[in-house]
């Protein structure tokens, strides 16, 4: 009916051609098919209601865990769940939380300390795990999912909550729950390598091997030039390797940035190509950085205990091949039953 009103309107009051009135008719009717037709073909249920991440047009959100209306209040929009209600505020299980959209690892369980607050609260992430960014107020700091950019919550500091003087507020929402075993290793894919060298291997290994989380911990030489060297052809000094710990870890239970700062702690970093008793280049301080984050955070531990008035002399190189040690050189400690003589853990940073 509209159609024929328009129809006769243009050819009895306005006098236009026939031919004229055929292309508005056609013109209209392209747009309301077009319109139709938006976004994938899915229309709203009703009126201005919102679509779910199911129905988004956006096609990188469907490669994502599919959200609940309230997840996606959450996550996507920015919200924030009512206080004492979320599902993880009183989890005390052992394990890994990781992104509700993503899956990807963010926070340990060792992490985690009850706040009082009414939501999960973490004093540390797992390294790389966060993004931080100025919230839309212009006062706190917004945290998001690194992988896919969910929003979690937000970061508080010099609250003195605990040692870390950190607090990581997240809404119970945004998060799902490994327990520890075969869930974390699914959480989080593989374990990871880093190399320390602190003096003699034999405390070095001691040490590594006593945390949670290490699952194992290999003497040998790496930093020179000979291949295959033996123990005998770097105690010369000549090749330049360093007496070094090869330390595989699982990053959902201990940190990076842990294991460094005990590697710190339990040698003198102060010392050039010496540790106590033991002098040579073999036996000088380095860390071995596998990738861009492990050097960030060496870096940044550096600056830390330089700015506490340590004079660092620990060298900070790319790693290269690592030869392990002779047989007899491996669990030494474990094999003899004897105690370090020049490792001896001694705190050295704030917290």
């Amino acid at each position: 009916m509209f159609y024929m009103f328009v129809f006769r309107f243009c050819s009895v009051k306005v006098g236009v051609t026939m031919r004229y009135v055929k292309f508005v008719l056609l013109f209209t009717m392209i747009m309301t098919a077009m319109t139709a037709v938006s976004c994938g073909g899915q229309m709203p249920e009703a009126a201005g209601k919102k679509l779910t991440n199911e129905y988004s047009c956006r096609e990188d959100t469907m490669k994502y865990n599919t959200l609940s209306a309230e997840e996606e209040r959450v996550i996507v929009h920015k919200g924030t769940e009512m206080p004492f209600t979320g599902e993880y505020v009183y989890n005390k299980d052992d394990g890994t939380y990781v992104c509700k959209r993503c899956g990807a690892p963010l926070f340990r369980s060792s992490d985690k300390f009850d706040s009082g607050t009414g939501w999960p609260s973490f004093d540390d992430e797992i390294p790389g795990a966060i993004k931080k960014e100025t919230d839309a107020d212009g006062r706190r700091t917004e945290i998001l999912c690194a992988n896919c950019g969910a929003h979690l919550g937000h970061v508080f500091y010099n609250e003195g909550m605990t040692d870390k003087n950190t607090r990581y507020c997240v809404n119970s929402v945004s998060l799902d729950f490994s327990r520890e075993g075969s869930s974390d290793a699914a959480a989080t894919g593989t374990t990871q390598k880093a190399v320390f060298a602190g003096g003699c291997f034999w405390g070095v290994e001691y040490h590594f091997q006593k945390v949670d989380g290490v699952k194992a911990v290999k003497s040998g030489y790496t930093g020179g030039d000979k291949e295959n060297p033996t123990y005998k052809e770097v105690s010369s000094g000549r090749t330049g390797h360093a007496e070094a710990v090869e330390v595989e870890y699982d990053p959902s239970v201990v940190s990076y940035e842990k294991l460094a700062k005990l590697f710190f702690e339990i040698h003198d970093p102060t010392q050039l190509n010496r540790q106590g008793p033991d002098m040579g280049p073999q036996y000088r301080s380095a860390v071995f950085y596998t990738n861009d984050e492990q050097k960030k955070v060496t870096e940044k531990l550096i600056a830390e205990l330089k700015a506490n008035d340590y004079d660092v002399v620990t060298q900070l190189e790319p790693a290269s091949e690592f030869y392990p040690a002779e047989d007899y050189h491996q669990d030494y400690y474990e094999k003899t039953g004897k105690q370090p003589y020049c490792h001896v853990y001694q705190k050295r940073f704030n917290n």
